[in-house]
């Protein structure tokens, strides 16, 4: 079973969102991702929103064209954004937006970060794009309509056991003591059953890549709305299972994501589930 975004209607898999959206969340993203590329590797105003949690004036001013784009082709529509310039009118319409998805590694010239952008009408999540600009790779899709990478159609991949699986993951960045809430457990769970662990930096793109079969899965917790919504539709529409941790459908409010191909997603539930004992899901 494919089990989607909050409130989904997984009866109905006709898209409600148009070309139009679609494609001006593409033109929106690979804007942002100019603007980005451009003045990667330059010196940055660094910010801090925790003790670990990095802001630069670049996610500003991505954050600040992509909310502009957004606004002026759809004035009706709310959009929630990492940085806080967006708006919030309680509307069905909602753009869900990361202007920089792997800040950390942007700020100090690791060359892996993005864009990501989704549409959500009524709960249900309709388009999802997520660009880096680095390697000009953009994951785009929309209910319905499948998913390409960089315009081709792509799929979850088809390997069925964890041990021959390569699974990314990240670190949320309110730190907690308890391996299990921090990652730490999982991870080195991981690390002993599947084929290969990877921990890149950005989970929208780590998420997109699952979607194109570039990996086999994905789990964080600690996650926020703007990390995983675009990710979740492409997973979703190239065929692939969405989760949280305790196998029930997923929430954008919960911070917490298992992404797979499907095959493997038993197992990737049996592994990041705490063991026997300790306490999971605190909140």
């Amino acid at each position: 079973m494919v089990l989607g975004a909050r409130d989904h209607d997984r009866t109905a898999g006709v898209s409600i969102a148009g070309e139009r959206e679609l494609e001006t969340a593409i033109a929106v993203a690979r804007e942002a991702g100019a603007l980005l590329k451009e003045n990667f590797g330059k010196v940055h105003t660094v910010g801090y929103k925790g003790r670990i949690d990095l802001v630069t004036e670049m996610d500003r001013r991505s954050e600040a064209l992509i909310v502009e784009r957004l606004k002026s082709a759809f004035p009706e529509d709310d959009v929630l954004a990492e940085e806080g310039s967006g708006t919030e009118r309680g509307r069905e319409r909602r753009w869900i937006v990361d202007p920089l998805d792997g800040t950390t590694n942007y700020a100090h010239e690791y060359p892996v970060w993005s864009v990501s952008i989704a549409l959500q009408i009524s709960g249900r999540l309709e388009a999802g794009v997520v660009f880096n600009p680095l390697l000009d790779d953009l994951y785009a899709g929309r209910r319905g309509g499948g998913v390409t990478l960089n315009g081709v159609p792509r799929r979850v991949s088809e390997v069925d056991a964890l041990d021959r699986a390569m699974v990314g993951t990240g670190f949320a960045y309110d730190l907690s003591g308890d391996p299990e809430q921090n990652n730490v457990g999982p991870f080195s769970r991981f690390i002993l059953r599947a084929q290969a662990v990877r921990r890149a930096g950005s989970a929208a793109l780590a998420i997109a890549k699952v979607a194109v079969g570039r990996s086999d899965g994905f789990w964080e917790g600690g996650l926020k709305p703007w990390d995983m919504a675009a990710g979740m539709l492409l997973v979703e529409e190239a065929g692939g299972t969405l989760t949280d941790y305790a196998g029930a459908p997923p929430r954008l409010d919960q911070r917490q994501l298992v992404a797979s191909n499907g095959r493997i997603h038993a197992e990737m539930l049996d592994v990041v589930r705490a063991p026997v004992g300790r306490a999971q899901n605190k909140r």
